[in-house]
């Protein structure tokens, strides 16, 4: 018997009911992400309702994550608080109040990246959901502190009506052919998918090819992927190379002349959500977490055209090969390739 657990014995016989029923809340609440018995659903739900709240920090677009909040708050009658910034920022914004002792963030859920970096600062804790068996393994993280709940596909997307299907590039040295000149566009801060890509193509072979590229024929650097691919859609970028798969799939299925392809083996970085080590609400947290990863939660995804990690759902990626970037090689090597994306591209607009 612990400390923890000699104390609320001592006390058994000292405290009124309710009062010892809140001691013992207390001392699992912490706990209760990795707890596993049949009443794990029960529980979690009883104490979200007690709870009646809960703060994400997110990279999310509003209509995306408003979709997946939506169906949870109408599920278990749980209040959601959305602060919304770009993944840098929640970050940021994660880190600065962890370490001023300020807890305010129950779950975070961003990208993969900044995921990790939550993690190696300490700021989530561990669960074991049930769910995590439906999930591929790209998604699983070996410290269990966050989990990939879709994938940022990169693709390169198309203006339909400025370029033709038969035209479009197979290799990448398709992309010196001078009919692509102040046509090309790519987004700022995409030093994953550089190192993904020269991963299959080598780096040197890549780092020479596409300086050719660009000094040849030019490159747009724009800040923002949904920015890029509103271009795309514009025709101010003909042709960008680091679209997401699944705003591109919105965009389209809206009628926008938009439609994306893979040169090669399309590089994939999971998003992910994690539960706050000291979340205000830790029961609605942990539950919001169970739930994103569910296969109804999943399926909620799936419908805004993101690509799950849940085997159990269907989607036109499952037979495209991917390439998966690891979180944690992107942060150790993380100024290597930020240099060379910079190097190689600029800085951008």
């Amino acid at each position: 018997m612990n400390g923890k657990s000699i104390l609320i014995a001592g006390l058994v016989g000292a405290l009124p009911a309710a009062a010892l029923a809140q001691i013992k809340s207390n001392a699992t609440a912490a706990e209760i992400g990795v707890y596993a018995g049949a009443d794990r659903l029960q529980r979690l739900i009883e104490g979200a309702k007690k709870e009646g709240e809960l703060a994400i920090y997110t990279s999310a677009q509003s209509d995306d994550m408003g979709a997946l909040v939506g169906a949870f708050e109408k599920k278990y009658g749980v209040k959601v608080s959305i602060w919304r910034a770009s993944s840098e920022k929640v970050l940021q914004r994660a880190v600065q109040e962890a370490r001023a002792n300020r807890h305010t963030m129950d779950v975070a859920e961003t990208n993969g990246p900044e995921m990790e970096s939550m993690h190696r600062e300490k700021i989530l804790q561990v669960v074991k959901s049930p769910h995590h068996a439906d999930l591929i393994a790209p998604a699983l993280r070996p410290h269990g502190e966050w989990v990939g709940t879709h994938l940022n596909v990169f693709v390169q997307a198309y203006n339909t009506k400025a370029v033709r299907k038969e035209d479009l590039p197979k290799r990448w040295e398709d992309l010196l052919d001078p009919k692509w000149k102040g046509k090309l566009g790519i987004e700022q801060e995409d030093s994953d998918w550089l190192a993904g890509t020269f991963g299959e193509i080598g780096e040197a072979k890549g780092t020479k090819l596409f300086k050719e590229i660009v000094a040849k024929n030019g490159m747009s650097v724009r800040k923002g992927h949904t920015l890029l691919t509103q271009l795309v859609i514009s025709g101010e970028i003909p042709l960008a190379l680091t679209v997401y798969n699944y705003k591109a799939e919105q965009f389209k299925g809206k009628g926008a002349p938009i439609d994306w392809f893979s040169i090669g083996t399309a590089i994939a970085r999971p998003n992910g959500v994690g539960v706050a080590r000291r979340a205000p609400h830790p029961h609605a947290a942990v539950l919001f977490y169970d739930f994103e990863i569910s296969e109804e939660g999943q399926r909620i995804l799936a419908q805004r055209d993101f690509v799950p990690t849940s085997k159990k759902i269907d989607t036109k990626l499952n037979k495209l090969p991917l390439k998966f970037v690891d979180a944690r090689v992107t942060l150790d090597e993380y100024d290597k390739w930020v240099k060379l994306y910079e190097d190689l591209f600029g800085k951008g607009q």
